[in-house]
């Protein structure tokens, strides 16, 4: 969840009115700051949540593995003030995913037994993490929906598609590999759905990077697939 107010939500008016008290009361839980290297695990798939992550600014991966050696990739996301171990912090699950520094990153380390003391002195901060987990939560079933109920080449043309109206929540990575994992697939199914949209002329490949040829018949692919 991002600590700094979101630009959508029932209520967003009162987190923009109220940001710098809840920033302040936030900002009181930090117990540590350090730095970590790219690759290096900010948070660890099944582990125990023994305190939540704050990034200032930077870029993480979200991942998921199994004991097989199969992954998926949620994604990437550019941290704005970004919390991370809030849903095990309220569930007290173990944690789903890897969070994963994708470059060198300052990362701010939120005392949970501080945490759970703001909240019940602060009730309104305690609808805030209900707010923006709502909103999380919801992004992130409607991007495991799309990739469960819709083929590979529908999803990656959808991607592209929200990529150019700058809406995705969460963002993709430029290697192959990390794509194919993020649509849940193995590299060459998913290469031979990218060859499928070249094919119908609604994308080409450039410098490794997918772009769109006719923005509006991509939109109609789209519009035919559901």
């Amino acid at each position: 969840m991002q600590l700094k107010p979101l630009q959508k939500g029932r209520y967003q008016q009162s987190w923009a009115d109220e940001y710098s008290k809840i920033e302040k009361i936030v900002l009181a839980c930090i117990s540590e700051k350090r730095f970590v290297n790219e690759g290096q695990l900010l948070i660890q798939q099944g582990q125990k949540l023994g305190s939540l992550v704050l990034v200032k600014q930077g870029r993480i991966a979200l991942k998921y593995s199994t004991r097989s050696g199969r992954n998926f990739q949620l994604g990437s996301i550019y941290c704005d003030h970004q919390i991370f171990g809030e849903m095990e912090f309220f569930s007290n699950y173990r944690c789903q995913m890897d969070v994963i520094a994708s470059e060198a990153l300052e990362v701010w380390i939120i005392n949970r037994d501080k945490l759970q003391q703001a909240l019940n002195q602060n009730p309104q901060l305690a609808l805030f993490f209900a707010s923006a987990i709502a909103i999380d939560y919801q992004d992130t079933i409607e991007i495991l929906t799309r990739r469960l109920l819709y083929p590979i080449a529908y999803n990656i043309a959808y991607d592209l598609y929200h990529q150019h109206l700058d809406d995705l929540p969460i963002d993709g990575f430029t290697k192959g590999y990390l794509e194919a994992e993020r649509f849940g697939t193995s590299d060459r199914v998913y290469r031979r759905s990218v060859q499928q949209l070249i094919t119908l002329g609604l994308i080409i490949k450039e410098k490794k990077k997918l772009e769109v040829v006719d923005m509006d018949k991509l939109k109609a692919y789209l519009d035919a697939e559901e």
